[in-house]
């Protein structure tokens, strides 16, 4: 499995362990052919099995690029579309995953099967458990040290406590004038790393900048506040579910700002260019891909925004000290400059861009 072009240390033993019920004939595939696989990922048993009445659901842009390129069918789920059965990989935050299958259960039809598979390493057994909760008994195996369960046909569903795991996913407010959403990078808390890079942050940025990696969009609510001459914001981030807190906190940050800037969210992959030129950047790149490290995901960061700044602009980064970026941005830039080193994390200004 690849994301935004690197590849991840190891198969995904997930979704491989998904459709060993079909293979065992413990399920069969729905007569009408109509699947809906909430939270998708490409692979090579997905694209073997997959067929025109699937809808594949995923929010995370290199994953949905991906699947696409493979010519799954990508989309939104209709408020009143229902299927004979469901796919779920469930994501590890808690919260999130509750969610998840309540979303599952909502759009499984009457006598319709929710199937979910989850690493044993991962909280398979807890997620076994909050299936449970909400439609009675599972059927369930183990493969590929996953664990693999499923709803009886037709089962009950606790609908009090559906309501209640979906209302979960809400967007909810986590330190005065910002909200965040489980499941996103430090969804709970601002995160230090940004913080450290907003205290550093110059006044003097100005005109048009770009929050790469952006979340909840904590780091661009200080750009704002922070930088008067700042004349337009757009905040790039490759997870769809972080962007209408994004869009929330920009708001309000604005609001509060009481000049005029121009604000625009972006579902997008940093990694794949970007679509205008900036006078300055702002990032704290992500480095990691579930547990897998990915230096390399914050140095394609720092190629993207050095391909988009203008010949004054300026990019302000904040990485973990011991992140090896140095090089990358002295290919890119002609000034390197470290501005501070604390609390396990580093700050650099980068100019004079390298054509």
């Amino acid at each position: 499995m690849t994301v935004a072009g690197f590849s991840t240390p190891a198969p995904d033993v997930a979704l491989d362990a998904l459709f060993v019920p079909f293979a065992s004939g413990e399920l069969r595939w729905p007569e009408d052919g109509r699947v809906l696989f909430l939270r998708a990922r490409d692979g090579f048993r997905l694209r073997e099995l997959a067929r025109p009445g699937w809808l594949c659901v995923q929010g995370f842009k290199p994953f949905a690029e991906a699947l696409q390129r493979s010519g799954l069918n990508v989309g939104e789920v209709a408020t009143d579309e229902r299927f004979p059965l469901v796919l779920v990989l469930p994501p590890r935050q808690r919260d999130e995953m509750r969610a998840l299958f309540a979303q599952a259960l909502k759009f499984v039809a009457p006598g319709g099967v929710v199937l979910a598979c989850v690493p044993n390493a991962e909280g398979a057994k807890s997620a076994e458990g909050d299936l449970m909760r909400l439609a009675g008994p599972l059927r369930s195996v183990s493969k590929h040290k996953c664990r693999v369960f499923w709803t009886k046909p037709g089962a009950p569903v606790d609908v009090a406590v559906r309501d209640e795991w979906l209302a979960l996913d809400a967007p909810r407010e986590i330190a005065p004038g910002l909200v965040s959403r489980p499941g996103l990078f430090a969804w709970n808390r601002i995160d230090a790393a940004s913080a450290l890079l907003a205290e550093h942050l110059p006044d003097d940025l100005h005109g048009r900048v770009a929050d790469l990696g952006a979340g909840y969009g904590y780091l661009s609510t200080q750009v704002v506040a922070r930088c008067p001459r700042v004349t337009a914001l757009d905040l790039y981030e490759a997870e769809a579910r972080a962007l209408e807190p994004a869009r929330v906190n920009l708001a309000k940050a604005v609001a509060d700002c009481g000049r005029e800037i121009a604000v625009a969210t972006h579902w997008h992959d940093v990694t794949r260019g970007l679509p205008q030129r900036y006078d300055a950047i702002v990032s704290n790149p992500p480095f990691h891909q579930g547990r897998a490290d990915l230096p390399d995901l914050g140095r394609a960061f720092i190629g993207a925004a050095a391909d988009a700044l203008l010949p004054h602009g300026r990019l302000w980064l904040v990485a973990n000290r011991h992140l090896p970026y140095e090089a990358t941005l002295a290919e890119r830039f002609g000034i390197v400059r470290a501005v501070t080193v604390q609390a396990g994390f580093k700050i650099i200004e980068a100019s004079g861009v390298r054509t």
